[in-house]
């Protein structure tokens, strides 16, 4: 399957202007998040672990996600011990590791991929590759190839300090995962270490596909709009049209990452890999689309051009 052409992926929507310099004043996330917002449209996360089955293949995935309608990459570092993730990701962070992936080859994959789309690229990894590089050695190489904000799974905002610092002289957004068990003292401190979006986690437990949505979500994130008026993405058991169309109507955005790696995992190539994320992603964001619902357009985003 040939490559998706940087034509193909410029829609008006997708065309974001903006640079990884500190200086800019917008990133591309913010901008997407604004755009979503102003025409209440529920926006689509799509998680890829990179590597998997190579970073070439990722590379078509990626770019085919986003010309299928994905409003944000979340690109997954594989790491050896992935206790957040379910036994899809585990697999998929398995192989990923087999075929030789680091996260210098990521940062080189964010590079190559950012002369081509300007889809968001988020970096979603756990705290010890960063540390590993250094933490300003990191941020200023992921800024450099072009990527846009990293979420470090495993650390929390009391022991971020450091790390923060680091990724905003690079203008890189810091994203927090907030989760059910969360006390409104310790929302309020992940609402404010967040930029860009804040991560809804929807459930205890690992990722991976759930049949329904949990009950308690709506009430969830209205408690989290008490402290941050960022826009909330709810991942963890995000897979059906049907989970996206209910999101509509209370979230901002769905982070989707199993049911991807799924088709990854159950595709015989590479071409029907990539065909088979496009399809669920298509799916799914047209599912987003359908079930508009509205929401609020002031979202506490910057609008200095």
């Amino acid at each position: 399957m040939s490559k998706p052409s940087a034509s193909k992926l410029s829609s008006p929507r997708k065309r974001i202007e903006g640079t990884s310099s500190p200086e800019r004043r917008m990133g591309r996330i913010q901008r997407t998040f604004r755009i979503l917002a102003a025409s209440g449209e529920l926006g689509l996360v799509a998680y890829i672990t990179a590597g998997d089955p190579s970073l070439e293949a990722t590379a078509q995935i990626v770019l085919a996600a986003a010309e299928a309608g994905a409003d944000v990459i979340e690109l997954g570092v594989p790491f050896s011990d992935p206790v957040a993730d379910g036994p899809v990701i585990q697999r998929a962070s398995e192989r990923a590791l087999s075929a030789g992936t680091t996260l210098a080859g990521v940062l080189e994959l964010v590079h190559n991929l950012r002369a081509q789309t300007d889809v968001p690229l988020v970096l979603f990894s756990y705290f010890n590759p960063i540390l590993q590089m250094g933490l300003h050695r990191f941020a200023e190489s992921a800024a450099s190839a072009g990527a846009d904000g990293v979420l470090a799974t495993d650390l929390t905002p009391e022991e971020a300090d450091e790390y923060r610092a680091s990724m905003q002289t690079q203008a890189l957004d810091t994203i927090f995962l907030a989760a059910p068990t969360s006390t409104d003292q310790r929302l309020e401190r992940i609402a404010n270490a967040s930029t860009g979006f804040l991560y809804l986690v929807s459930r205890t437990g690992v990722t991976g596909v759930r049949e329904a949505l949990p009950e308690g979500l709506p009430q969830l994130v209205r408690r989290i709009r008490n402290f941050t008026s960022l826009p909330i993405a709810v991942g963890f058991g995000i897979s059906l049209p049907s989970h996206v169309s209910v999101l509509g109507g209370i979230a901002d955005a769905a982070v989707v990452g199993s049911a991807l790696m799924a088709e990854v995992e159950g595709s015989a190539s590479v071409d029907a890999a990539v065909a088979a994320v496009a399809a669920r992603v298509r799916a799914l964001k047209h599912a987003a689309r359908a079930g508009l619902s509205q929401r609020s357009n002031k979202l506490d985003i910057p609008t200095v051009e």
